[in-house]
């Protein structure tokens, strides 16, 4: 049975935000729903994973609050699970843009459907800003579009006063993975005197599903926020992988460096990474390993629960495990 993916967001004023937390924590929990979810008095954002009725019953459970009835939320499907733990957590903002007053509940720029988005992107006019980091932007954007060269969403509106000018880019397009980035960048470009600002409705995604691969202007795959790295057309699953040292999404071609180790480093990192993170980093994968070839999931464990771990085994099989070694594993784990 394939796990349904469900990407979600919406602004709205939640003033009791940290009192849906718990109750919203215990929903997933209980339908082993994994993922995580964010929120704030401005709103929810995250994405989930789970069976095709419990994401369903979460839609719908959401959608009861008259708050956030209009919610909207893309899916994707996949074999395997792409996340091991749910986490509902609270936030100052739900997309850290770091500016106070930005708010699209009052302000928002022109929602674009994919289907008209070639068309205003392929104007002359208009300025394309691809609002994602600088790792997204590598493995695939839009045709024409301009990179940022950010680390962080907080830095977009340093790159805007810099590098954009109301007087002169009368007409500016901008997308992001869902939407939910443009949403905020819209508004405060708006407030920044921009005339015309438009946003993809329902982000990259939202396009690769509905915007068939012969038609499109999107170059590259889509990274995403789970194991599956990045998506192509129709939401399949891409070709990259992240790089479990760095986190930098790596292609086919990146796998076949002598630098590359299979769940420990990248070209990138390979020469920076201490030697206790590549051992946390070795260990972390033959776990995986191990639990991969029991048909188990490998929620993931540090060096030090290795460690401790791998004590109480010996001394469950009769091994002599001297005490101070033991209680010092247990105190490190605490």
């Amino acid at each position: 049975m394939k796990t349904v993916v469900a990407a979600l967001y919406h602004f709205a004023s939640l003033d009791d935000f940290k009192d849906i937390r718990e109750p919203l924590q215990t929903f997933c929990d209980e339908r082993d729903i994994k993922g995580s979810l964010l929120l704030a008095s401005e709103g929810i954002n995250g994405t989930v994973a789970g069976s095709r009725q419990a994401i369903d019953a979460l839609l719908t459970f959401l959608r009861d609050d008259p708050r956030l009835e209009a919610l909207e939320h893309k899916e994707s499907y996949t074999d395997n699970k792409p996340f091991y733990r749910m986490k509902v957590k609270l936030k100052k903002e739900i997309v850290t843009l770091g500016i106070d007053g930005v708010n699209p509940n009052v302000c928002v720029g022109t929602y674009v459907n994919p289907q008209d988005w070639n068309a205003i992107i392929s104007d002359p006019e208009v300025l394309v800003l691809d609002t994602r980091n600088d790792y997204e932007y590598e493995i695939g954007t839009f045709k024409g579009a301009i990179d940022p060269k950010t680390d962080t969403f907080r830095e977009f509106p340093d790159y805007v006063e810099k590098n954009c000018d109301p007087k002169k880019h009368k007409k500016v397009a901008m997308f992001c993975t869902g939407g939910i980035r443009c949403e905020k960048a819209s508004s405060f470009m708006l407030q920044q005197g921009y005339e015309e600002v438009f946003h993809l409705k329902g982000g990259i995604l939202k396009y690769l599903e509905e915007v068939s691969e012969e038609d499109s202007l999107w170059e590259g795959e889509c990274f995403v926020f789970d194991d599956r790295t990045a998506v192509k057309h129709g939401l399949n699953q891409g070709e990259y992988q992240l790089c479990r040292g760095c986190r930098w999404p790596l292609s086919a071609k990146d796998r076949l460096s002598t630098h590359f180790r299979e769940g420990i480093c990248c070209d990138r990192c390979y020469d920076v990474l201490t030697p206790v993170k590549v051992s946390s980093l070795e260990e972390r994968h033959k776990q995986e390993t191990l639990a991969k070839a029991r048909g188990e999931a490998h929620l993931g464990m540090s060096l030090k629960d290795a460690q401790r771990k791998k004590l109480e085994h010996k001394r469950a099989l009769g091994a002599k495990v001297p005490n101070h070694l033991l209680k010092h594993a247990k105190k490190q784990h605490r």
